[in-house]
């Protein structure tokens, strides 16, 4: 097999075997409040397998995946804006099988309460990279770190309810012009 590289017509060629199983990455990083592993294998399956750390948590996030199933006959595609007095969050998601988030809050204080305000972002990212979604978070007003997070939420399951609606027009296809979207 030929070397990486550029070939004769300027095309990138294809690693040696030996340098794609190389491609892998590992870090592992445990402090008083957390303790994170995370591998990353850039010729793998484009499967993730993703762990917050909390059981139950992860149990939901796996149930939300199963219940998605093949994804036939949905609308795909959700979008809703929720205010909760000055806050208002925009939630656009794509049930694509292609994990992305984009997430634009700004939430003034560390605690609401006792909860960790930075488990927010890291709850989004979690269900984003198990469930395959492309999910855009923005904050478009708000100073309340409660509301905000409320509004966020809000906003989430509305949206997660239009994609997952039926769309009797698809007569169970799937949403694609590919005829794809899961990840496996």
């Amino acid at each position: 097999m030929a070397a990486s590289g550029v070939g004769g017509n300027g095309s990138p060629m294809a690693p040696e075997e030996s340098a794609v199983s190389s491609r892998l990455g590992e870090v592992k990083r445990v402090t008083k409040e957390t303790n994170v592993h995370v591998k990353i294998n850039l010729d793998g399956t484009g499967v993730a397998n993703s762990s917050t750390g909390i059981p139950f948590l992860d149990h939901m996030l796996d149930a939300l995946l199963q219940a998605l199933g093949d994804r036939k006959g949905i609308n795909r595609f959700g979008h809703f804006t929720a205010p909760l007095d000055e806050a208002a969050v925009e939630v656009i998601l794509d049930l694509s099988g292609r994990p992305h988030l984009s997430c634009g809050l700004s939430i003034p204080t560390e605690r609401v309460g006792t909860y960790d305000t930075q488990l927010v972002e890291h709850f989004f990212q979690s269900l984003v990279n198990t469930s395959g979604m492309t999910l855009h978070i923005r904050q478009l007003a708000g100073n309340n770190s409660h509301h905000i997070i409320e509004a966020t939420f809000k906003a989430f399951a509305r949206a997660l309810r239009q994609a997952t609606e039926y769309d009797l027009r698809r007569r169970g296809t799937i949403p694609s012009s590919k005829g794809v979207l899961s990840r496996s």
